[in-house]
């Protein structure tokens, strides 16, 4: 048999470097065997395809996965394609005993069972944790935009029917304006009818494309993916509670768990409800800085907080006392009195207004402690476990980072697909063929 690409992991390092190597195909599918041979399936949701009234008995859905999970592994993902491998690949035929299944059912079966796929890599990461593969110390978040499978112009098209209803209900509200009920109509079933709602354009580099945000969620014992996700929101700093919870439940809720995160994932809510939990968040905390008078003015990090009577000192020792909430962006605004700064010798290098104002976030002590704990050494074990994943899952088996599926869902099965065959190849790696399939046939 031939050799499937993977990487390696130097041990014995805190930072280890991630080499190119090959692995045996003949270790890929017996792995492969023994992993899909121990699943249940009907547990999962996994269905048995079914045939016309006259047709021949339905692929058990065992056979599928396999047929997914090598072809992902060969960077082999259209149905088509897959088919044709079943009647021209040797190590095919071993895998699935010459079965030859039609584009039509292989590509039925990764759009029905996204649950059951995803529920399948859940379970390949809990038999990662039995064998010693998964630590659950620390965990690394990271998030990358992967193309979604609608063109650019398909999405611009359904933004423009969106705009052209918002401004027609925004016009029906003027007595005189003339709507035509046709038009209203053929824009709402064209609206309706669009393949793909919940692309959205994200930023990837120096251009914006259609895509869906991709979390994950990296052990840093080796590099195996706990969890991921796939979301349609260009940020990620709503994703640091949601991943840390997910991650704390795959890797057995310890009573402790670190969480490293790039500046994106800074929200001080978040960081709160994790810590709540046991999960300490080593994020550096994103800061507003005083952006008037050319970034010449006193920074807010020169005025104290004093807990004891909710007010700051600032350089001129003169008090800003608590002055407007401001709930929607979790923070308090204070005030100095425009007598006080009216009359101080420092007002030109603190203020250009008549007093100065400084914001103190709801959660400023959360921030602060899940600042300290992002260490240099931190980040840099952050970098070196979440973003090497990355380029394999959108390189070495996608091939390119676009969904072939539509919408969220097949965005979510494809990925669950691609975690799989990358935790595969993570172990095979560290344990090697012949001991990883003993281990799963076990």
């Amino acid at each position: 048999m031939g050799f499937i690409e993977g990487e390696h992991r130097n041990q014995g390092t805190l930072f280890p470097v991630v080499l190119d190597d090959l692995i045996p195909a003949d270790h890929v599918c017996r792995v492969i065997e023994a992993f899909v041979g121990r699943l249940d399936m009907e547990a999962m949701g996994f269905v048995r395809a079914e045939p016309a009234d006259t047709g021949r008995p339905g692929y058990d859905p065992r056979d599928l996965l396999k047929l997914y999970l090598y072809g992902y592994l060969q960077q082999i993902r259209s149905s088509r394609r897959l088919e044709a491998e079943c009647k021209r690949n040797v190590e095919l035929m071993w895998l699935l005993g010459r079965l030859e299944p039609d584009h039509k059912s292989i590509a039925e079966f990764r759009r029905i069972h996204q649950g059951a796929i995803t529920e399948a890599g859940a379970e390949l990461v809990r038999l990662a944790r039995s064998v010693g593969l998964v630590r659950g110390e620390w965990i690394a978040i990271d998030g990358s935009k992967f193309q979604a499978a609608s063109s650019a112009r398909s999405v611009h098209e359904r933004e423009a029917v969106k705009r052209y209803l918002e401004a027609v209900e925004a016009a029906d509200q003027q007595d005189e304006v003339v709507i035509d009920p046709s038009a209203v109509a053929a824009a709402l079933e064209k609206l309706k009818n669009h393949p793909e709602p919940e692309a959205r354009f994200m930023r990837t580099g120096s251009s914006k494309i259609p895509a869906y945000n991709v979390q994950t969620a990296v052990d840093a014992e080796h590099a195996v993916i706990v969890v991921q996700r796939v979301t349609d929101e260009a940020t990620d700093n709503r994703s640091l509670l949601p991943m840390a919870e997910a991650a704390h439940q795959a890797v057995g809720k310890p009573t402790s768990l670190n969480v490293v995160a790039d500046a994106g994932y800074s929200n001080g809510e978040q960081a709160a409800q994790c810590e709540a939990q046991g999960i300490l968040p080593h994020v550096p905390a994103n800061r507003s800085i005083n952006s008037y008078g050319d970034g010449k003015l006193f920074d807010r990090t020169l005025f104290h907080y004093d807990e004891k009577s909710d007010t700051f000192i600032c350089p001129a020792q003169q008090r800003l006392t608590r002055n407007q909430e401001r709930p929607r962006k979790k923070s308090v605004l204070y005030a100095a009195s425009v007598e006080s700064c009216g009359s101080c010798p420092l007002k030109e290098r603190c203020t250009t207004g008549s007093r100065r104002r400084v914001q103190r976030h709801l959660y400023n002590d959360t921030l602060n402690r899940m600042g300290q704990r992002a260490t240099p050494e931190v980040m840099r074990l952050r970098r070196s476990t979440v973003e090497h994943p990355f380029a394999t899952l959108k390189y070495r088996i996608f091939g390119y980072p676009r969904f072939l599926l539509r919408g969220i869902r097949g965005a979510q099965t494809e990925i669950s697909l691609a975690v799989m065959v990358y935790n595969i190849k993570r172990m095979l790696k560290v344990f090697g063929g012949d001991h990883l399939a003993a281990a799963l046939a076990t």
